[in-house]
C-alpha cells in the first residue's frame, strides 16, 4: 500500500506540506520508508515508555505479587502443574502465565541475577515482552486499515497510552493476553477484508490460519476464553450486519477446534489427575461465573464505568477517539470501519454488563480505537474547528495538569518531602500537552500527536522512576523486607500481624506466617531466629502475650506508611528474637 500520497485534508486543516513540522514529517517519512525501520522505531518507543520504573517499582498489591508468588512456589517446589499461593490453591487463571514467569526467573538465575526468586523484574519480563509484541502486532494489524505512515502513528499512540504502560510493568496476564488478541484480530481482519473487498486484501495463507488457531489456544492457557470471546463476538456482529456466515468458512473452525484442544487438554488432564475437579470449580464456577453473577473482591461498579475511566486510561488518545466517533457512525457500513467497531462494541458491552470491573479488562479493545482515529484522519474526517472538538481536546491537557497537582501533594502529605524532579517532569508534561492541544486545534494533526506523546513520556518518567518507587509511605512491604534482611541471623522465620499483603509474602518467604497479636507472640518465642511484624493495633496483645518468654526479644525498628489497598495508615514494629 502506498504511503507517499497525502490524505485529503480535513475541513479547516492546512495541507500536510504546510501544516506539519519538518522534523516530525521527516521522522514519519523515515519510519514509513520500510517495515523494518518502522518496527525498530516502535520497539525503541515502546521500551522508552515501558522500561522506566520496571525494576524499581515494588510488587504492586494485590494481583501482581499473587501471580509472582505462585510462580515462585512452582520453582521452589518443582511442581509446574498445581498453582498455589502459600498453602492455598490459586485456580482463578490457567497455568500459562506461571510457566512464562517461571521460565523468565529460571533464565535470570542461570545468567547470574542475585536472588532471582525475589527479583520482581524477572517475573515482569513476560509482560514487557507481551506489551512490546502487542505494539509490533498492532502495527501489523493497522496496516490492514491504513497506510504505513498512519499505521506507525496509530501504534505509537497506543504504545504511549497510560494503561498499556501500567500492564507492561506488572507481572500479570494482561499484557501477554493483549498480544494474543491483537494478533488474532489482525488475522481475522485480513480474512474479513479479503472476502469483503477481495481486490484490496489477499486471503490468509494456510500457515496463517493454523497460526491463528495456535495463538487462540495459547491465549486460553494464559487467561481462559477472553481472546476467543472477543473474536467470536466480532465475527457475530459482522455476520449479523452482513446477514451471512459464509465469510467464516475459510477459517476452518473444525481444524481450529482440534488445534486448540491439542494445546489446552494436556495441562487440563494433568491438573484434573492431580486435583480432581477443583480447578474447574474455582476457575469457572467461582471466578468467571462469579464475576458475572456479582462483584468479586470489592471490584463492583455500575455499567458505564469503563466509559468513564476510558478518558484517563487511554490518555492521550481518548480525546481523538471522541473526534473520530462521528466518522465511525457515518461509515459503519464500510468494511474497515465495520470490523473496527465489531472488535470494540460487542465486547465492551459485555464488560460493562459484568458487575466485576477492573480498568485493564477493556485494554484489548483500545488498539482498534487508535486505528479508527487514523482511518478517520486518513480519510480527512477529523474536525478540529467545532466547539465540541475544542472542548473535547481540552482533555489532552487535563491529565498532566491533574497529576501536577496530585502527585506532589501525595509526597508532601505522606512523606513530608517536596519532589522537585517530579514537579519539573510533570510541568514539562503539562507544557507538551498544551502544545499538543494548540497543534490539534490548528489542524496540525501529526505534530499534535508528537507533542502528546512527548507529554505522555514525561508523565511516564514522573510516575515511575521519580514517582511511585520514591514514595516511601506506600512501599511498606519492601521496607519490612529490608528490615528482615538486616537481621544478623540467617534464614529467620517471620510472622506478621495486622498487615497481610501478598507483596510481603513474595519479598520475604513463602512460609511467612500470618496471625493475630497473641499468635505472633507464641510464634516469636519458639526456638531459632524469629521476626515479628506487629501492627500497632495488635501490639498490646502481642507484648502482653510475650511477657518474659522471649529473653532476647527486641524492637529493631518501626515502619510507618499507608496501605494503598485498605487506605489505612499503619505503624508496624519489627521485633526480633534471636
Amino acid at each position: 500500500m502506498s504511503h507517499s500520497a497525502h490524505p485529503r485534508a480535513a475541513v479547516g486543516e492546512e495541507p500536510p506540506s504546510v501544516s506539519e513540522s519538518g522534523r516530525v514529517a521527516a521522522l514519519l517519512s523515515f519510519a514509513s520508508g520500510s517495515h523494518a525501520r518502522a518496527c525498530a522505531l516502535l520497539i525503541v518507543l515502546a521500551l522508552a515508555f515501558f522500561l522506566p520504573g520496571f525494576v524499581s517499582l515494588q510488587p504492586m498489591d494485590r494481583d501482581e505479587p499473587r501471580f509472582a508468588q505462585a510462580s515462585k512456589q512452582m520453582l521452589e517446589t518443582r511442581d509446574f502443574i498445581d498453582i498455589r499461593f502459600q498453602d492455598d490453591t490459586r485456580y482463578k487463571k490457567p497455568v500459562g502465565i506461571y510457566w512464562l514467569q517461571s521460565a523468565s526467573v529460571a533464565a535470570g538465575g542461570a545468567l547470574g541475577v542475585v536472588d532471582p526468586l525475589r527479583t520482581i523484574a524477572l517475573y515482569r519480563l513476560p509482560s514487557l515482552i507481551g506489551a512490546v509484541a502487542a505494539v509490533l502486532l498492532g502495527y501489523w494489524a493497522a496496516l490492514a486499515f491504513v497506510t504505513q505512515r498512519n499505521a506507525f502513528l496509530a501504534t505509537a499512540m497506543f504504545a504511549g497510552c497510560i494503561l498499556v504502560g501500567v500492564e507492561a510493568r506488572l507481572a500479570k496476564t494482561d499484557a501477554v493476553l493483549l498480544s494474543t488478541v491483537v494478533f488474532t484480530m489482525g488475522a481475522l481482519a485480513r480474512h474479513w477484508l479479503s472476502s469483503a473487498t477481495p481486490n484490496a486484501a489477499a486471503p490468509l495463507s494456510r500457515g496463517m490460519i493454523v497460526l491463528f488457531w495456535v495463538v487462540m489456544g495459547l491465549s486460553i492457557l494464559i487467561k481462559g476464553p477472553i481472546t476467543l470471546m472477543i473474536a467470536v463476538l466480532a465475527a457475530a456482529a459482522i455476520s449479523v450486519s452482513r446477514r451471512s456466515l459464509r465469510w467464516l468458512a475459510g477459517l476452518r473452525p473444525g481444524l481450529g477446534l482440534v488445534i486448540m484442544l491439542a494445546i489446552v487438554l494436556p495441562w487440563l488432564a494433568a491438573i484434573v489427575s492431580k486435583t480432581g475437579t477443583a480447578f474447574f470449580s474455582e476457575a469457572i464456577g467461582n471466578d468467571m461465573l462469579g464475576k458475572v453473577a456479582g462483584a468479586k473482591e470489592r471490584h463492583g461498579a455500575p455499567p458505564g464505568t469503563y466509559f468513564g475511566v476510558f478518558w484517563a486510561t487511554f490518555w492521550p488518545v481518548a480525546p481523538l477517539v471522541a473526534l473520530a466517533a462521528p466518522f465511525a457512525w457515518r461509515g459503519r457500513s464500510d468494511a474497515k470501519v465495520l470490523f473496527l467497531l465489531a472488535w470494540v462494541i460487542p465486547s465492551w458491552l459485555v464488560f460493562e454488563a459484568v458487575p466485576t470491573k477492573l480498568p485493564h479488562y477493556v485494554l484489548p479493545l483500545y488498539p482498534p480505537l487508535a486505528m479508527l482515529v487514523m482511518l478517520a484522519h486518513e480519510r480527512g474526517a477529523l474536525r478540529f474547528d467545532s466547539r465540541w472538538a475544542k472542548l473535547g481536546l481540552g482533555l489532552v491537557a487535563l491529565i498532566p495538569v491533574l497529576l501536577l497537582v496530585g502527585l506532589p501533594a501525595a509526597f508532601v502529605t505522606l512523606d513530608r518531602t517536596f519532589p522537585i524532579a517530579l514537579i519539573l517532569l510533570l510541568a514539562a508534561a503539562a507544557a507538551f500537552s498544551i502544545v499538543a492541544l494548540l497543534r490539534f486545534r490548528r489542524g496540525r494533526f501529526e505534530t499534535g500527536v508528537a507533542a502528546s506523546l512527548a507529554a505522555a513520556f514525561m508523565t511516564t518518567l514522573a510516575a515511575y522512576p521519580f514517582g511511585l518507587p520514591q514514595l516511601q509511605s506506600i512501599n511498606l512491604s519492601r521496607r519490612l523486607a529490608d528490615a528482615a534482611n538486616g537481621v544478623s541471623c540467617s534464614q529467620p522465620k517471620i510472622v506478621t500481624t495486622g498487615y497481610r499483603e501478598p507483596s510481603l509474602v513474595f519479598l520475604t518467604a513463602s512460609d511467612l506466617a500470618m496471625s493475630d497479636g497473641a499468635g505472633a507472640a507464641q510464634f516469636v518465642t519458639l526456638p531459632g531466629c524469629r521476626i515479628a511484624f506487629v501492627e500497632q493495633k495488635e501490639e498490646a496483645a502481642f507484648l502482653a502475650a510475650v511477657k518474659d518468654k522471649a529473653a532476647h526479644l527486641a524492637l529493631k525498628e518501626r515502619v510507618e506508611g499507608l496501605n494503598i489497598n485498605s487506605g489505612r495508615k499503619l505503624d508496624i514494629g519489627v521485633y526480633v528474637n534471636k
